[in-house]
């Protein structure tokens, strides 16, 4: 289809643990002559092992990618998330054309520039203005359309003041600056950004988040995103793809990929069953959390809740040693990429539904949320802290909830197709002409 600027099919590759070529130089010769030149299948493929870096396998070979399909529309900017060592950096580097695939086709239609290390084609003897020079030649730009866009690159970049300065004096930060300014203003039709940004500051972060929001949206540019800050993903993703262990995972919308990546792993991936409750002994010194459970507005136990609907929040915990100066219970609400958006305390002082003193035993609490969340996945944490601030016991997302966009009142249906922020606030509203 003509839309289709990217197409990957079929596509593996296969190193060799250890060593590089076939061992002999009579093997590499072979190896060489069927590939290369009579466009034949390696001579030495032999079945190598799932890329799994925690493996303890003694394998020869390792299949770093195997079978890896999908397809990219023009204009559409594709995440691809993972955790190391899924492949992702492998796979950019077949689509970049720096290594060639064991197998498969990589099919592109449209120039290509990538950013995939801090300092990519960059000369640390060179000056910045020097390597703009070299890495757009790289790119395949001419002389003369890298005059015409280098006032743009070096403003983007904000690295004027050095911009005469051999790059072996720039920190990390400010070469990433220039490399992404040349990529992104030669105007490639496929940008391909590995996890490069995250060595910039948050000033530069959401420039270049920006500027490959306008070169995919106004410019019909298509951008291959990897990053493994989730909230990047989501704010610059339509749709992403999830790597595992040098395959495909998931391919689909940004936000079920996210949840798909965040869960792999826990027993919720593993089983496809969700506890009811959460039960845990791995708290530290005196106080355990032992029990977390939520439940709808029938007083039914639940993760599910419509738009609007009470939560009641009910948990338990144990006290192994007594507390006499104070306590907070902190129970707090999140996304499922760990974005803390609620915070809800219970301070033991002056407050009659709390005893001032905890003696070692059990202990129940519960609490009635008054927000309304927006559709969407959410998580609870839970903390336990002294009067002082020392915290005794904190647990990361015990429990996934979903707030569905039926609400409990179906004239209050939550309309907007996606959400805008995570929560609803009471408000009142006036309006007059002037």
């Amino acid at each position: 289809m003509s839309d289709v600027i990217l197409k990957v099919e079929n596509v593996s590759k296969l190193y060799r643990l250890g060593t590089l070529g076939t061992g002999t130089f009579g093997g590499d010769v072979q190896r060489f002559w069927k590939t290369k030149i009579l466009g034949q299948e390696d001579p030495f493929l032999k079945i190598g092992q799932t890329n799994d870096r925690t493996s303890k396998d003694k394998a020869e070979f390792v299949w770093a990618l195997q079978d890896i399909n999908f397809e990219v529309k023009r204009g559409e900017v594709l995440g691809i998330i993972g955790k190391n060592g899924a492949g992702k950096s492998t796979l950019l580097k077949l689509l970049s054309r720096i290594t060639s695939p064991t197998t498969g086709t990589i099919k592109s239609a449209g120039r290509m520039a990538s950013l995939l290390e801090v300092g990519t084609g960059f000369h640390p003897e060179l000056t910045g203005r020097e390597n703009v020079f070299l890495n757009g030649a790289i790119l395949g730009m001419t002389k003369k359309e890298i005059q015409s866009k280098f006032d743009e690159i070096v403003d983007f970049s904000g690295c004027e003041l050095y911009i005469d300065t051999p790059t072996k004096r720039y920190s990390s930060g400010m070469t990433v600056r220039l490399g992404f300014a040349v990529a992104a203003f030669l105007d490639p039709e496929i940008l391909v950004v590995d996890e490069v940004l995250a060595v910039g500051d948050a000033e530069f972060q959401n420039k270049a988040i920006g500027k490959m929001k306008d070169v995919s949206s106004s410019e019909g540019r298509t951008v291959l995103f990897v990053s493994h800050n989730m909230g990047s993903i989501k704010q610059l993703c339509s749709r992403s793809i999830v790597m595992m262990n040098g395959s495909v995972g998931f391919d689909g919308h940004v936000n079920e990929a996210v949840e798909y990546y965040l869960n792999n792993g826990s027993e919720i991936a593993r089983t496809g069953v969700i506890p009811l409750e959460f039960s845990g002994n791995i708290g530290l010194g005196n106080i355990k959390f032992t029990r977390i459970e939520l439940y709808n507005e029938q007083r039914v136990k639940s993760r599910d809740f419509l738009y609007t609907e009470k939560i009641l929040i009910k948990g338990s915990f144990c006290i192994f040693e007594e507390f006499e100066n104070g306590y907070n219970i902190s129970v707090i609400v999140g996304t499922i990429d760990s974005q803390k958006i609620l915070f809800g305390e219970l301070n033991s002082e002056g407050n009659s539904n709390a005893p001032e003193m905890l003696d070692c035993g059990e202990y129940e609490f519960e609490l009635i949320s008054d927000v309304d969340l927006l559709p969407g996945n959410y998580s609870i944490h839970l903390a336990f802290s002294q009067k002082d601030g020392t915290t005794e016991e904190w647990l990361e997302r015990v429990y996934d909830f979903t707030i569905q966009k039926a609400a409990v009142n179906s004239t209050d249906n939550y309309k907007w197709q996606n959400s805008h922020g995570f929560a609803k606030f009471g408000i009142d509203w006036s309006i007059k002409k002037i």
